[in-house]
């Protein structure tokens, strides 16, 4: 039964290449939600083999206090719907071109948190001359698609701190503002977690200090 005069879910949508940790980064995010309030569900549906192969990750977060207050459980979704979907976190660049693409980033709601570095498509890499995409162009697109933007190399940022880029990115997701947690909240999750926390943590904060957030009137710093 669906629920009416209520707050709707928090949607938010990952798109991730294989092995840099989507899976981690949307169980982080649960357990975010789960420990302040929040009822958390995720799916995940797999790519086709393209650079490693991209996968979806979605996940839903409704507030508990609402579910008990009309004595049920909230419906969440299985899957991203365009023009739904309120968060969406894309681990490299042509991924974010893509999840622009599908329509899963809008305008009006969406809060778009994507890494800036490249991994070259097949297309790109098997193409007789120069085929690469124009990164500066679909940068822009990415930049101008969304309500608030943070970007950043957040592959390199991993790479530094000698960690994985779901743990940058979960400094971006706590950069953008976009959920409502203060930055304890986020390193909790990351030390419940309890696998690589101190260079995940340590991740997770360059990758916050290292965000760029547009509008600039978004980009108040987090305590």
């Amino acid at each position: 039964m669906l629920f009416r005069s209520t707050p709707k879910p928090i949607t938010i949508a990952i798109i991730a290449m294989g092995g840099e940790g989507g899976g981690v980064l949307a169980d982080w995010i649960a357990d975010l939600a789960e420990h302040n309030g929040y009822l958390a569900q995720t799916t995940s549906v797999p790519g086709v083999a393209q650079r490693t192969g991209s996968t979806i990750y979605y996940v839903e977060l409704f507030p508990e206090s609402a579910a008990t207050s009309q004595g049920r459980q909230p419906v969440l979704a299985l899957m991203p719907v365009p023009g739904e979907v309120d968060i969406v976190i894309a681990s490299e660049l042509m991924e974010a071109g893509r999840a622009v693409q599908r329509g899963f980033v809008s305008k009006a709601r969406t809060s778009f948190i994507f890494s800036t570095h490249r991994v070259y498509s097949m297309p790109e890499r098997t193409a007789a001359g120069d085929g690469r995409v124009d990164d500066s162009a679909l940068l822009e697109a990415c930049r101008t698609s969304a309500k608030n933007v943070v970007h950043a190399d957040f592959a390199s940022v991993a790479e530094t701190n000698g960690s994985v880029i779901s743990a940058a990115l979960f400094g971006g997701i706590a950069a953008s503002r976009a959920l409502p947690f203060d930055r304890s909240a986020f390193e909790e999750s990351i030390r419940r977690g309890g696998v690589g926390v101190d260079r995940s943590l340590a991740a997770f904060t360059a990758g916050l200090e290292a965000s760029v957030t547009q509008p600039a009137s978004q980009a108040a710093p987090v305590s």
